[in-house]
């Protein structure tokens, strides 16, 4: 296996068969993959294979499967939408002649961003909903809202499901044409199925991208190396598998979340088999059983919950962690049939409760007391099962993903320039695009461009070994030599793409980067200008950019825009009538960023909306003096040092997440970075409460708390939050 171009997944990963084929990635003997989880002789429907190709590359790849079979013959399968609170409160006031501004304003004012997302607050509540508007007009708007919420809303086109007949397929199914063009069934995914339809996935996945992308990166440069060979054992890299095992995974495919990572820096394990187990118990409903599985990894001592699941449950110490150790697990101690354990896999999966629910719960039960499977026991166990409603997997699934994950991390650890330039490119994974970019200096990555001459429309890295580089080379500034001190070198460079400009056309980014590779280099802006003659909006989105600054001779940003857009055929013409006042002849776009306190340079906020990061220096510079002004600020660098201890930090958000208490109160879990590091905290309800419309903003936050550590993984319990 090279590395992987597409990832057969879910339960087909567990056939030796899709192995052997290609299908699948993972040697299903070696890492003992359940079989019946896919095929076996009780179970009543087709058993499936989902296969993720390339983001970018899926929709040629369905193209061509329609063209070589037919239109006729082949259809996309729908899903249903229906209306729910926002979009039936937009529709009703719509229909009512209120414009989308005026909507949006009251929805705002309605809908809190931070509320539970379920069932029960997302029926309208018209006592409450009315109250923000006395408005009689609005108030019948909001009873219409409330009677077609629920509603049938139309149809949209599922992500990658596929359906192939033997004969036309208007002969089994109403047939309409997409958005997009395809042929789109009218049915959705289950009704498909339920009509007897083989139901094909060809998905999208971007880490896939990702991996092609940086492999083909590595081959350009100059070293010709074996990495095709060395990602078939990636698996077994010693150094992968220690940087997973430190949390060092950002970018990194499955495993790149806070709350993945915080569990790797936990549980101290890197290796392929804990990474399967982690990535399927680090779902939500399992929460409370990862600290008893933390406590069982590191040596505590423990007792199977029956001497038959000792064997089933033995390789995540007695957890169940698989969607098939549900079945495996009623068939041991209820006597369950394979076809029935399935079917209550599937009830519990798919959240389908009430009256199904309990008829397997009351079957279990049973089952298990005909077995003398203590009362207790049978109560655990069913209660460990019921952690699977909703979001699970099958071993086979996680284990054919921990694959793409363990060559996305070997290509992080070894290739690091190349990796993180294609996770950019691909438009990343959890995080941001700066967010990505602060991550690059932390690994002691140099940053470089948007450049008119070395710029390409996607990011690209270069190692240390095709750099060549010295210090001379490199105007590596103050701030990155700081947080890298202790790496002593930097380990490649990242050219930012043209891709990151926010308003540069694509048919401008690729006239500009044609023409220079037609005629060579850009000399000068009037050599620019006499071999290329852009839009004024292009002009205005590269400028601030920076990407004229090595062939500007110093000038300003805002006078390169001014010439250029003054200049045709290199020559500058003064004409009447042309506002070049302000510059980049936008007022709007210099006024400071909403609620920043200080008097920033205007080039450099510029750059910071023209990319959504800046170039050499962490965001947090724009409020560099307010920063310094700070006493006994701890950096993030230092947390661990200050463990048991209140502290005060600066925080960029990165990302956040919102989960509720078992009593249905909002928490949080928000990642901040300052120009050191990024950390974790904790924001429990009553402080979420208090301060959770600040968490909404990409703007510094200031935060005081209690720095704690949990096996290991540092986090900061938050007790106050201000702005910066």
């Amino acid at each position: 296996m090279a590395s992987q171009r597409t990832c057969g997944r879910g339960s087909g990963a567990a056939s030796i068969v899709s192995y052997a084929l290609g299908i699948t990635n993972v040697d299903p003997i070696r890492h003992n993959l359940y079989f019946e989880r896919f095929l076996n002789t009780a179970r009543p429907d087709p058993p499936d294979i989902d296969i993720d190709f390339a983001w970018d590359e899926r929709d040629d790849l369905i193209k061509a499967i329609i063209e070589r079979f037919g239109p006729e013959y082949c259809a996309r399968v729908a899903n249903h939408n229906f209306f729910r609170p926002r979009s039936a409160l937009r529709e009703a006031a719509k229909a009512y002649g209120f414009s989308d501004g005026t909507i949006t304003q009251l929805e705002k004012r309605i809908f809190d961003y931070g509320e539970k997302a379920n069932e029960a607050n997302l029926k309208f509540n018209i006592e409450h909903k009315t109250k923000f508007c006395a408005d009689p007009l609005w108030q019948e708007v909001f009873k219409i809202a409330a009677r077609i919420e629920g509603l049938p809303r139309g149809l949209s086109m599922h992500c990658g499901g596929v359906v192939i007949t033997p004969t036309p397929i208007k002969r089994f199914a109403p047939v309409e044409k997409s958005v997009e063009g395809f042929p789109l069934l009218a049915w959705e995914k289950d009704g498909a199925e339920a009509a007897g339809f083989v139901k094909i996935d060809l998905l999208g996945n971007r880490s896939l991208a990702v991996i092609r992308d940086a492999v083909s990166n590595v081959k350009l440069g100059i070293r010709n190396d074996d990495i095709q060979e060395r990602l078939t054992r990636a698996v077994d890299d010693k150094a992968t598998i220690e940087a997973l095992a430190r949390g060092d995974s950002m970018g990194v495919f499955y495993i790149e979340s806070p709350a993945m990572r915080q569990l790797q820096k936990k549980t101290g394990k890197g290796d392929f088999e804990h990474i399967v187990i982690h990535s399927s118990l680090i779902r939500p409903a399992a929460n409370r059983f990862i600290a008893e599985y933390i406590r069982r990894l590191k040596g505590a001592k423990w007792e199977p919950l029956h001497p038959k699941l000792e064997n089933i449950l033995g390789e995540s110490y007695g957890i169940l962690c698989y969607q098939e150790d549900v079945s495996k697990t009623a068939i041991a101690l209820a006597g369950f049939n394979e076809a029935d354990a399935d079917k209550l896999r599937k009830v519990i999966a798919k959240k389908a409760g009430g009256a199904k629910l309990a008829v397997y719960e009351n079957q279990f039960f049973e089952g298990c007391r005909k077995n003398s499977v203590p009362e207790d026991t049978i109560k655990k166990i069913w209660a460990m099962m019921l952690s699977f409603d909703g979001y699970s997997f099958c071993k086979p699934h996680s284990a054919s993903y921990a694959m793409v994950s363990f060559q996305s991390a070997y290509l992080r650890v070894h290739y690091p320039a190349e990796f993180m330039a294609a996770v950019i490119s691909n438009q990343g994974g959890y995080y941001r695009p700066g967010a990505y970019i602060s991550e690059c200096r932390r690994m002691g990555l140099f940053l470089e461009g948007p450049d008119i001459n070395i710029s390409r429309w996607k990011y690209f890295g270069i190692s240390n070994e095709q750099l060549s580089m010295n210090s001379d080379q490199l105007s590596i500034n103050s701030e990155q030599l700081s947080i890298n001190s202790e790496r002593k070198m930097y380990r490649g460079k990242v050219v930012i793409g043209l891709m990151s400009i926010k308003g540069l056309s694509a048919s401008g980014a690729e006239r500009l980067i044609a023409e220079r590779d037609r005629g060579g280099e850009y000399r000068s802006l009037a050599d620019f200008s006499r071999r290329l003659r852009l839009g004024r909006d292009d002009i205005l989105a590269l400028c601030p950019a920076g990407v004229f600054d090595s062939i500007a001779d110093g000038l300003a940003r805002p006078l390169q825009a001014r010439q250029l857009l003054k200049m045709r055929n290199g020559k500058v013409e003064v004409r009447n009538g042309e506002l070049f006042e302000t510059e980049f002849g936008l007022e709007n776009k210099n006024t400071p960023i909403p609620h920043s306190p200080l008097p920033i340079p205007p080039c450099l906020w510029n750059e910071y909306r023209a990319l959504g990061f800046l170039r050499n220096v962490h965001p947090l510079a724009l409020w560099k003096n307010d920063i310094l002004a700070l006493k006994y600020r701890v950096k993030a660098l230092h947390i661990a040092n200050h463990v048991g201890s209140y502290v005060k930090m600066v925080g960029w958000p990165v990302t956040k997440k919102d989960v509720w208490t078992k009593d249905g109160l909002t928490m949080s879990f928000l990642t901040l970075e300052d120009e050191t590091a990024i950390y974790e905290t904790v924001i429990f309800p009553k402080i979420y409460d208090k301060y959770h419309r600040l968490l909404f903003d990409q703007l510094p936050l200031l935060v005081y708390g209690l720095v704690t550590s949990d096996e290991g993984a540092i986090s900061l319990e938050v007790r106050k939050i201000e702005r910066l």
